[in-house]
C-alpha cells in the first residue's frame, strides 16, 4: 500500500479525465458524478495519508525507464501541505464549476483537461526528483492552456498565446537547468540539498539563475508575469484554478523546492543567492500592488493582487531565518484560501449581477449579502488584517526579516499593506455604503443561488479566518509549517 498509495492519488485525477473526454455533451450526471467522485476520493486518500505520515509510514512509487531515468513520487512533508490544499481546493472548485458552467458548450472538454490539470499538479507536489518535477510541470502547461481558451473568443485565444508564450520558453530554461545540473552531479532526489562538488561557484550561480527563469513564469515573478492578467480572460473556474491551487502556486513550490532541496539555505547564503531572490521578490510584491491600483475591472486588480501575494512565499524562503521560512511555507494555505474566495466571489458577481468591473460594485452589499461578506473577508485577509491568515502571514515574515537583519523588508511589508489597503478598501466602501446605482440594480439578481456558487465562496471565505484565530492549534497550517520548516530545513 506504501508504494500504490501516491499512484492511486495521481489516478483519482487522471482516470475521470480520461474518461470525461470521450462524454457526449448530454452526459451530465455521469460528468459530475466522474469529477466531484474522483475530488472527493483523493481527498480521503491524502487524510488517509496524513495519517500514515504521522505514523512514520514512508509512501514512494519508483517507475524506472532506464538506468538514471525514473519517475518517482515521493510523500514528504512539504509534498503533503501542497497536495492538501490542492484537493481539498479541487473539490470546492469542482462544485463551483458545476454550478457556474451549467449547461454550457464543450463541458467535457472543460472538465477533462480541468481534472488532467489538477493530476499535473498532484504530480508536482508528489515528485520526488527534478526529472519528475519537470515532466508534471509541462504537463501542467499543455492542459492549462485549454482551459484559458475556452470561450474561444478573440481575448481568450490571445490570452492563450501570451501565456504559452511565456511558459513554452520558461520551460525550456528549467529543462537546461536541469539537464546542466544531473549532467554533473546525477539524478536529484528531494531528500537532502545536491552535494555542487564538480560544480564552480559561477556555475552554481547561473544554475540557480536559469531556475529561477524557468520556475518564474509560473510563479509570476516580475518581468514574467504579463500572461496571469491576460488569462482572466478564462472563466472563473479557471481563474480560481489558475490563482489558488495550480499554476502560480506550481511556480511557488518549485521555487521552494530549489531553494529548500536543491541547494539548500546554507548553499544559499554561502552563494550569495539569497538577497538577489528576496529583492526579486520584494519588487514583484511592490509592482503587482501598485498595478493592482490601476485596474478598473475586478478580476484584472485580482490578478495584480496574486503577482503581490504569490511573492510573500518567495520572499520568506529567500529570506532563510526561521520565522520567515515558516511564514512562507505557511503562505501557501493562507494565499490559496484568500484568492480563491475572491476569485469565486468575482465570478458570481459576473453571472449572477453582470459585474465585472469596480465602479459597478455600488450598493451591491445589499443584493446579494453573502457573497458580499465573503469578498469582504477575503480582501482584509489579503490587506493583513487581524484575525485573517493575512495577517499571521505578514507578522512571521516581519519577525523572519528582524531575524535576517533584512529591516528594508518591513518597509516593503508595510508599503505593500497600504497598497493592498488602497486598492481593496475603496471596493469594500462601494459594496457596503454607497446605494446602488442603474448599473448595479439592473443585473443584480433577488437571490444567491444555486448553492453550488455561494458554498464553496462561504467555506474559503469563513476557512481564511479559521486559520488566523487558530493560528496557534496543533493542526493549522502555521503548525504544520513550522514542524516542516523545524524537521527538514532548519536543523
Amino acid at each position: 500500500m506504501t508504494a500504490l498509495l501516491p499512484v492511486l492519488i495521481l489516478l483519482t485525477s487522471l482516470i475521470p479525465a480520461a474518461i470525461t473526454f470521450f462524454l457526449a455533451q448530454d452526459s451530465k450526471r455521469l460528468r459530475i458524478a466522474l469529477n466531484l467522485g474522483g475530488a472527493v476520493l483523493k481527498l480521503g486518500l491524502i487524510v488517509f495519508m496524513l495519517a500514515e505520515v504521522a505514523q512514520g509510514t514512508v509512501h514512494e512509487t519508483r517507475l524506472e525507464f532506464a538506468p538514471g531515468l525514473y519517475l518517482l513520487l515521493r510523500v514528504d512533508a512539504l509534498s503533503l501541505l501542497f497536495v492538501s490544499l490542492s484537493a481539498f481546493l479541487w473539490l470546492l472548485t469542482t462544485v463551483y464549476a458545476i454550478a457556474y458552467l451549467r449547461d454550457g458548450p464543450e463541458l467535457s472538454r472543460f472538465f477533462g483537461f480541468f481534472s488532467l490539470c489538477v493530476a499535473a499538479t498532484t504530480g508536482i507536489a508528489l515528485s520526488g526528483t527534478l526529472i519528475s518535477f519537470f515532466i508534471f510541470f509541462e504537463l501542467l502547461t499543455l492542459s492549462t492552456w485549454p482551459l484559458v481558451v475556452h470561450k474561444q473568443n478573440a481575448k481568450s485565444i490571445a490570452a492563450g498565446r501570451s501565456y504559452l508564450s511565456y511558459a513554452l520558453p520558461s520551460g525550456a530554461m528549467l529543462l537546461v537547468a536541469i539537464v546542466w545540473l544531473e549532467s554533473a552531479v546525477g539524478p536529484v532526489e528531494f531528500a537532502r540539498p545536491v552535494d555542487f562538488g564538480p560544480l564552480d561557484r559561477t556555475s552554481q550561480q547561473v544554475i540557480f539563475a536559469l531556475f529561477i527563469a524557468g520556475l518564474g513564469a509560473k510563479a509570476a515573478l516580475i518581468p514574467l508575469h504579463g500572461w496571469l492578467p491576460a488569462a482572466m480572460a478564462a472563466p472563473a473556474p479557471v481563474s480560481a484554478l489558475l490563482h489558488a491551487v495550480a499554476v502560480v502556486k506550481a511556480g511557488a513550490f518549485g521555487v521552494m523546492r530549489v531553494v529548500l532541496d536543491v541547494y539548500g539555505l546554507e548553499r544559499m547564503t554561502d552563494l550569495g543567492l539569497a538577497l538577489p531572490l528576496s529583492v526579486l521578490a520584494a519588487l514583484t510584491i511592490l509592482w503587482g500592488s501598485a498595478r493592482a491600483l490601476q485596474q478598473d475591472e475586478i478580476k484584472k486588480r485580482l490578478a495584480f493582487s496574486t503577482v503581490s501575494q504569490v511573492s510573500y512565499i518567495i520572499l520568506g524562503i529567500a529570506l532563510a531565518s526561521p520565522f520567515a521560512v515558516i511564514g512562507g511555507l505557511a503562505h501557501l494555505v493562507h494565499q490559496g484560501l484568500m484568492k480563491i474566495t475572491l476569485f469565486f466571489c468575482a465570478g458570481i458577481f459576473d453571472e449572477r449581477a453582470d459585474i465585472r468591473r469596480i465602479d459597478q460594485l455600488d450598493g451591491i452589499g445589499a443584493h446579494m449579502p453573502w457573497t458580499s461578506v465573503c469578498f469582504s473577508l477575503g480582501a482584509i485577509g489579503m490587506i493583513g488584517l487581524p484575525p485573517t491568515a493575512g495577517f499571521v502571514t505578514k507578522i512571521y515574515l516581519g519577525i523572519g526579516a528582524v531575524q535576517a537583519d533584512a529591516l528594508w523588508v518591513l518597509a516593503v511589508l508595510g508599503a505593500s499593506t497600504l497598497l493592498n489597503a488602497a486598492y481593496f478598501l475603496p471596493m469594500l466602501y462601494r459594496i457596503w455604503f454607497l446605494q446602488p446605482t442603474a448599473a448595479t440594480t439592473e443585473g443584480a439578481k433577488p437571490n444567491e443561488r444555486p448553492l453550488g456558487l455561494i458554498a464553496p465562496a462561504v467555506i474559503t471565505a469563513f476557512a481564511s479566518i479559521a486559520v488566523g484565530l487558530l493560528a496557534a492549534s496543533a493542526f493549522s497550517p502555521l503548525a504544520l509549517a513550522t514542524q516542516i520548516a523545524e524537521r527538514q530545513y532548519l536543523r
